[in-house]
C-alpha cells in the first residue's frame, strides 16, 4: 500500500512539475493593438515573429514584427517596437506604452450603448417610411458617431494616473471611436430592417404609418 502511495505521489509531482515549467516557458506578446497573445514565441528573426497557435493542433502563427511591441517572459521584456520619428511610429517607448493602454482600457471597459440605441430609433423611424433613401440617415449617423468627443468614464480606467498622459487618451479613442461605430451600424440596421419590415406589413394590409 505504501509502494502505491509512493508511485502515485511521485507521478503528481512530475506531472506538477511539467505543467509549471511549460506554464513557465510561455512568452506573454503585446500587439500594437493592444491585445495579449500568451503563446511559446519559436522565431524572431528576418522582421517576423513566429509563435506557437493557442489552438490546439493549429499551424503556428506569424506576424510582421512592426505589430508587436514587445516581448515578456521569466527573463523580462523584449521591446519590438522602434520609434521612427519620420513615419508613423512617431511615439516614444513610453508614450507607446501608454497608447497600448488606452486601447486596451478602451475595449475592456467603454460600451457605446447610447450610439446603439440612438441609431436603433433612427433607422426605425427610417425604415418606417419606406423610402428609398431611408438608409441614408442610419448610415449617416454611423459615420457621425465615429468623430464625436468620447467620454472617458472613470470607471473604465485602469489607473487613474493615465489621463495625465495624452497619447494615453489618444489610444483610448481610437478604440472607443472604432466600437461606437460598429454598435451604431448594428443598431441602424436591426432599426432600419424593423421600420421597413413594418411599413412593408402596413402596406400590404392598408395602411402606413406616413400619412400624405
Amino acid at each position: 500500500m505504501y509502494k502505491i502511495f509512493s508511485i502515485v505521489l511521485t507521478a503528481l509531482i512530475i506531472i506538477t512539475s511539467q505543467t509549471a515549467t511549460a506554464q513557465s516557458s510561455n512568452d506573454t506578446i503585446l500587439m500594437m493593438s493592444g491585445q495579449e497573445v500568451i503563446s511559446m514565441v519559436y522565431d524572431t528573426s528576418f522582421g517576423n515573429i513566429t509563435y506557437k497557435n493557442p489552438k490546439p493542433d493549429g499551424d503556428p502563427i506569424t506576424v510582421e514584427t512592426s505589430d508587436v511591441f514587445s516581448i515578456r517572459n521569466s527573463k523580462g521584456e523584449m521591446i519590438k517596437y522602434v520609434q521612427d520619428t519620420a513615419g508613423e511610429n512617431d511615439l516614444t517607448i513610453e508614450e507607446m506604452r501608454y497608447y497600448i493602454k488606452g486601447q486596451q482600457d478602451a475595449r475592456e471597459g467603454f460600451k457605446p450603448h447610447g450610439a446603439f440605441w440612438a441609431n436603433i430609433g433612427i433607422g426605425l423611424a427610417s425604415g418606417a417610411t419606406g423610402s428609398f433613401f431611408c438608409p441614408i440617415p442610419p448610415f449617416a449617423f454611423t459615420a457621425l458617431s465615429g468623430l464625436t468627443k468620447v467620454k472617458i468614464k472613470h470607471s473604465t480606467v485602469s489607473n487613474l494616473e493615465y489621463l495625465k498622459h495624452d497619447t494615453y487618451i489618444l489610444g483610448y479613442e481610437h478604440i472607443a471611436r472604432g466600437k461606437r461605430k460598429t454598435r451604431s451600424l448594428i443598431g441602424g440596421g436591426i432599426g432600419l430592417v424593423g421600420g421597413l419590415g413594418a411599413a412593408i406589413i402596413l402596406k400590404n394590409t392598408g395602411n402606413s404609418l406616413i400619412k400624405n
